[in-house]
C-alpha cells in the first residue's frame, strides 16, 4: 500500500518556501550561468556545477520531499514532474514508493556510504595534497587549471609532493593524480573500496554530501541539498586555497601548506569542515530513514 504523506502544505507555505529555496539558488547560479554565457571561467566557483551532474536549473527547482502534500495549484505544473503523484483536489506529493523501486540500489549505495563514513574517526593529516599531486610533474603532464600559474611553479611543486606522505583516501581525488604521484599515495582507493576508505576528515568526502543529497531528489527536501550545497561551496573554498595554485587576482589568499604555519591552518579549517559535515550526514541518515533500500551492489 503506498505510503501517505504527513504533511500538508497550504499554497501560501509551500510558495514561500518554493520562492525562498530559489532566491536562495540564484547566488550561486546566475553569476554561473553569466559567466557561461561569455566562455567566461572561475577556477573556484565553476566546480559544484562542471564536476557535478546537477544543473543550474535543477538546482533552481524546490522540491517539499517525502511525506509533504502539497495543496492548491500544485498539479499543474508537478503532475508532470518525475516521482510525483497526484492525489485527491489536485494536491500532489512525492512518490516515495516509486522513487524506491526505481532508484533502490542507489538509495542503498547512499546509505553505506554515509553510515559508514559517520561512524568512522577523521584523519587530518593530508594537508591538501591531492591537489598537489594532480599538478606534479607539470611539465610533463601539463595542469588540470591550464589558465592558472603554479604558486611555487614547477619545480617547487614537485618538490612539496617529494617531501610530503600523501595518504589520500578518496578515489574521486585520487583517479586525477599524474602517472607519476600514483605509486607516491600510500593508499591505493577505488570504487570498489570507497565504502571502507571513505573518512569525515576528508574535505572532498564532505563536499560529496551535496552530491548524495541531489542523487536523492525528490525525496529529500530542498533546503536540505542547499544546505549540502553551502557547505561544499566552502569546502571548494578552502580546498584551492591549499592548492598550488595561485588565486590572489580571484581574491583567494593562499593556505601554505607548505609550512608549519599553513598546514596548522589547514587542519584547523579541516576539522571544523569535519564537525559540521557530521551533522549534515547524520540530517541525510534520518531523511533516508523509513524510504525503502535494495541491497544490491551499486550500479
Amino acid at each position: 500500500m503506498p505510503r501517505l504523506p504527513r504533511t500538508v502544505l497550504p499554497a501560501s507555505e509551500w510558495r514561500a518556501r518554493e520562492e525562498a529555496h530559489q532566491h536562495r539558488a540564484a547566488r550561486f547560479t546566475e553569476p554561473y550561468l553569466r559567466r557561461r554565457s561569455t566562455a567566461s571561467k572561475h577556477p573556484v566557483e565553476d566546480f559544484l556545477f562542471t564536476y557535478y551532474t546537477l544543473k543550474p536549473g535543477q538546482l533552481l527547482r524546490w522540491h517539499p520531499g517525502s511525506g509533504v502534500l502539497l495543496a492548491e495549484g500544485a498539479s499543474s505544473e508537478r503532475a508532470q514532474w518525475k516521482f510525483y503523484r497526484t492525489g485527491q483536489d489536485d494536491a500532489v506529493s512525492v512518490d516515495t514508493d516509486a522513487f524506491a523501486r526505481e532508484r533502490g540500489t542507489a538509495l542503498d549505495f547512499a546509505w553505506t556510504i554515509l553510515s559508514g563514513t559517520a561512524a568512522r574517526v577523521g584523519q587530518f593529516g593530508c594537508f591538501g595534497l591531492h591537489e598537489w599531486a594532480m599538478a606534479y610533474r607539470s611539465e610533463l603532464n601539463g595542469v588540470r587549471h591550464e589558465y592558472l600559474q603554479l604558486r611555487l611553479g614547477a619545480g617547487g611543486t614537485d618538490a612539496v609532493v617529494e617531501e610530503s606522505r600523501i595518504r589520500c583516501t578518496h578515489f574521486d581525488a585520487f583517479r586525477f593524480y599524474t602517472p607519476q604521484a600514483v605509486e607516491l599515495n600510500e593508499l591505493t582507493p577505488t570504487r570498489s573500496n570507497q565504502r571502507d576508505f571513505e573518512q569525515p576528515g576528508c574535505l572532498h568526502a564532505n563536499m560529496d554530501l551535496y552530491k548524495w543529497a541531489y542523487k536523492l531528489t525528490p525525496v529529500l527536501p530542498s533546503e536540505l541539498v542547499m544546505d549540502c550545497f553551502e557547505l561544499s561551496w566552502r569546502i571548494r573554498i578552502m580546498d584551492m586555497r591549499a592548492s598550488p595554485y595561485d588565486l590572489q587576482e580571484w581574491g583567494y589568499t593562499p593556505i601554505r601548506i607548505e609550512t608549519a604555519e599553513g598546514k596548522a591552518d589547514y587542519v584547523r579549517g579541516q576539522r571544523e569542515f569535519a564537525e559540521e559535515s557530521q551533522h549534515l550526514r547524520q540530517r541525510l541518515l534520518a531523511a533516508l530513514e523509513g524510504i525503502g533500500r535494495n541491497t544490491g551492489p551499486e550500479e
